[in-house]
């Protein structure tokens, strides 16, 4: 019988789970509640109780599990220690071991950006490649560096941290992590509404978003494949400053391919050879050939790139 093992993403709503082959098949996926309350304490039994009942679901000889990989909205360190997970209510805890100890399983954990990026890289976007960046464009930004095929984590879990990267100099306003300035502030969801808007009250051109009640970026991206000049504008300031980190990134690790996931990379192409164009503007001779692909997993990259942690 072939191996398997365990691939679990925790959320600050749901926990999602997937439970895979070692090959890197998808045998069966689902999710339970992310219960938040007792500063977190119950996430543990919660997810072991799961991959029990899945066991004895799918009639699994436990000896035939490889392991279980996890990982976690926040800064984690190579033995599995957490440094605070906001998100979750957890202090400074080492889930490799508490899972470790609840399930009898080997154990290995990894912030969820890095292993969303992990999971690109295995059956994703990024498949065929050992050295990625992904760059998760959401609600923030979000990053994760992978080397030959290993997670980047850095000295405190903060390697990858692409969303933090000062690239506005005279921004004024504050970022949520206290700077000013960061690219998650200019090249996120909210990061393009905000800029679109003030392009759109900077000038008297019509443009159709200035319709709109409630721009979003879906709408921004959307005008500006129709051609509505201020929406390409603003699509064009998103792609310079991803272009100008890209170029920055690439100075430090020089990867083959850059990955862009999240919501915003729905727009799909627009999007892709907008900021390979700005990139090969700024970027260092000998790294311009890093091609920009779009991921490929959606929401189920965190679970495979947990599972591939564990192999």
């Amino acid at each position: 019988m072939e191996k398997l093992c365990f691939g679990v993403d925790v959320g600050g709503t749901t926990i999602k789970m997937g439970l895979f082959t070692t090959e890197g098949k998808l045998v069966d996926k689902w999710e339970i509640v992310t219960r938040k309350e007792d500063n977190g304490s119950h996430i543990p039994d919660d997810i072991t109780l799961s991959i029990n009942n899945k066991i004895q679901e799918k009639n699994i000889d436990r000896s035939n599990v490889s392991g279980i990989g996890i990982g976690v909205p926040g800064p984690v360190k190579e033995d599995g220690t957490v440094l605070k997970c906001v998100n979750l209510g957890w202090g400074i805890i080492n889930i490799s071991q508490i899972l470790h100890e609840k399930t009898g399983f080997n154990i290995k954990a990894g912030n969820d950006a890095n292993v969303a990026a992990l999971g690109e890289m295995w059956q994703g976007g990024g498949k065929g490649y050992k050295n990625l960046v992904m760059i998760t464009l959401g609600t923030g930004v979000g990053g994760g560096i992978i080397l030959n095929e290993n997670i980047l984590t850095g000295v405190n879990g903060a390697a990858g941290e692409i969303g933090h990267m000062p690239v506005v100099y005279d921004e004024t306003e504050t970022c949520g992590c206290g700077k000013k300035g960061c690219l998650e502030q200019v090249a996120s969801a909210t990061g393009i509404v905000k800029e679109a808007k003030k392009i759109l009250t900077s000038t008297d051109e019509p443009s159709s978003l200035k319709n709109m009640e409630n721009i979003s970026a879906k709408n921004i991206f959307d005008e500006a494949k129709k051609g509505d000049k201020l929406a390409c504008e603003a699509v064009d300031r998103l792609c310079t400053y991803l272009g100008i980190a890209s170029a920055h990134i690439a100075c430090v690790v020089d990867p083959e391919v850059f990955v862009i996931g999240g919501g915003v990379s729905k727009a799909g192409e627009i999007l892709t050879e907008n900021i390979q164009k700005k990139y090969v503007e700024k970027a260092f001779p000998a790294c311009r050939e890093a091609k920009f692909e779009l991921a490929k997993l959606g929401n189920d990259a965190g679970i495979y790139g947990a599972a591939k942690l564990v192999l």
